[in-house]
């Protein structure tokens, strides 16, 4: 297939603020709040243009402080870039939450407010409302705070590293050890690897502490009884409650665990085992070496972009022309923050995908994960508003994780190899179900830290609870219990962003069904999504699913379904 000219955006003509702009100094700032706070609005057209104003000045700073974050990851060791992002994090942000909070109910106040298109504006009006509720003076320096903490959790783990076979090696490039075919040398590299982990439990233990003792203090000043509860609400969660989430637990519990312990006990069977460790969860269990799915980075886009050209040209498009303006950072080195993310740039409207490649098929999975992310960046970058674009996650992960699973239509484009490809999409249908029990723990475990006091002691006692009930009951934890206790300090969602973890299970279900519905529908399932990410976040999360032909619902029945599926599409590879 001959590849698609990219279409490289201009960023669009500003309106409200100066094309030229260098945000070096609040004052460069505070004169666009003052303009907008003073503003005298005198017709519904008035508002609305005030509206775009105030929208163009978001982007601007969002897009600023995007790219100072996205630097500091990319380089950790260089101090000018942290000190970038903790002039933003500490000078810029705080005294823009309190003009924010003015512009919010001058909106809300407006006489002319039930003059606007009520359809348009229900989604963006009830979150601005329900941020008006929750506002607290109080609460702008203890943000600032918890913010600065929380860069603590990435540079600790960015300093992360050890030494394999005379190699000294990030955590990443040395987890590739654990799909290695020899058993003694995986157990080597799993006691490397946790030793290493381990040595960092106290201070991430204290780190934690901290930022419990903040986030419930932010809770208390806002009327909450406690983070989580005030969470929901700052976050937007109209659409579903923490009792819903139990629910969702429960589910998984009783309909995806038993398939996880099944699919374990056939590892078992392959592999000759009379004791299974958690070092013999990630390789084949045939004996092969593991897949191989791309070179570098170079070779990770350009076979990305032919993939995603397959299934539709657009969206092999949107990623030739983040390639063509260097909006991607792929590969794994020294002193890179862990993790992959695609961040969206409202002002430009093209996104930025980083990522820790090391060559692996969690890789190629993270990549066209992230794609899906681009996709709905670029399908929704002309709505009116910036929080128009600003999707949840429920959402955004529907996006992403979707495109995991449409997309290996096209993973040949990755395998030759008719039997690796074949593995490849094995792998990829058993993660998917083997990943909701971990969401669904660590979202129970954060419901528990911000709803119950506590020690660390109690802590890692309630993690042990809560995997007794949702993780594989086959694997031997024997002899490496303190790993197992500790093993949710990996998740740097609970350190960075609380609460945002149990949106990937929702929109993994999501995906599943949409998934579902491209094998059956074909282009049309994919016209369907293409036309709920267009949406953006002009509708209920409800009504997005709905456009997209599918449900939001956690229910047992509909687990139980959508396993089901995955069950019968897995039988029929090994038919």
């Amino acid at each position: 297939m001959k590849s698609i000219a990219p279409n490289i955006p201009s960023r669009p003509k500003r309106q409200f603020i100066d094309e030229n702009l260098l945000v070096d100094s609040w004052e460069k700032i505070e004169v666009y709040f003052k303009s907008l706070l003073d503003r005298e609005i005198n017709s519904v057209e008035e508002l609305e243009q005030w509206m775009l104003n105030r929208s163009e000045l978001e982007s601007v700073l969002e897009e600023e402080q995007a790219w100072r974050y996205i630097k500091m990851n990319i380089d950790t060791t260089d101090e000018k870039l942290a000190k970038d992002f903790a002039f933003w994090i500490q000078e810029i942000s705080p005294k823009v939450a309190p003009f924010s909070h003015q512009l919010n109910v001058k909106l809300n106040s407006s006489p002319f407010l039930n003059d606007l298109d009520q359809e348009k504006y229900r989604i963006y009006l009830r979150g601005l409302q329900k941020a008006i509720e929750i506002f607290r003076d109080e609460n702008i320096p203890l943000m600032v705070e918890m913010e600065t903490k929380q860069q603590e959790y990435g540079a600790i783990a960015a300093k992360m590293s050890v030494e394999i076979d005379g190699e000294k090696m990030t955590m990443q490039k040395a987890a590739q050890f654990l799909k290695d075919t020899n058993r003694e040398k995986r157990e080597e590299v799993f006691n490397i690897i946790n030793d290493r982990r381990l040595q960092d439990v106290d201070a991430l233990d204290k780190l934690y502490d901290d930022l419990i003792a903040l986030r419930q203090q932010i809770a208390k000043n806002a009327g909450f009884d406690n983070y989580r509860d005030y969470k929901f609400a700052a976050m937007g969660r109209f659409d579903y409650t923490p009792q819903d989430c139990y629910a969702f637990h429960d589910s998984i519990a009783k309909e995806i665990v038993p398939i996880i312990e099944g699919f374990d006990k056939d590892r078992i069977q392959k592999m000759d085992l009379s004791d299974y460790k958690p070092w013999d969860s990630s390789v084949d269990a045939s004996g092969k070496s593991p897949l191989k799915p791309f070179e570098d980075g170079q070779d990770l886009i350009d076979k990305s972009i032919r993939c995603f050209e397959r299934l539709r040209p657009y969206y092999g498009e949107c990623l030739s022309t983040m390639k063509a303006m260097k909006h991607l950072d792929l590969e794994s080195k020294a002193g890179k923050a862990p993790g992959g993310f695609n961040y969206p740039l409202y002002e430009i409207g093209v996104p930025f995908i980083y990522m820790n490649a090391v060559g692996s098929q969690r890789d190629l999975v993270t990549m066209v994960h992230e794609g899906g992310h681009a996709i709905h960046s670029f399908l929704s970058r002309d709505l009116d508003l910036a929080d128009f674009k600003s999707v949840p996650s429920e959402v955004a992960e529907l996006a992403s994780m979707s495109m995991e699973l449409i997309s290996m239509d096209t993973w040949d484009e990755f395998y030759d190899d008719e039997e690796e490809l074949n593995r490849a999409k094995k792998e990829q249908m058993q993660k998917v179900l083997d990943g909701l029990p971990w969401i669904a723990a660590i979202d129970r475990f954060q419901q528990w830290i911000y709803t119950t006091p506590h020690t660390a002691d109690q802590r890692r006692a309630e993690w042990a609870n809560i995997m007794s009930a949702l993780s594989s009951s086959v694997v031997n934890w024997q002899g490496h219990e303190v790993a197992h206790l500790n093993i949710w300090q990996r998740q740097l969602h609970l350190y960075e962003v609380p609460f945002y973890y149990i949106e990937y299970g929702m929109a993994q279900l999501g995906a599943i069904a949409m998934w579902r519905s491209y094998k059956q529908l074909g282009q049309v399932a994919l016209d369907n999504y293409d036309a709920a990410l267009k949406l953006g976040y002009t509708k209920s999360i409800g009504e997005l699913y709905q456009t997209a032909g599918i449900e939001f619902n956690f229910s047992q029945e509909y687990v139980k379904e959508l396993a089901d599926f995955i069950k019968g599409e897995l039988a029929k590879m090994d038919a």
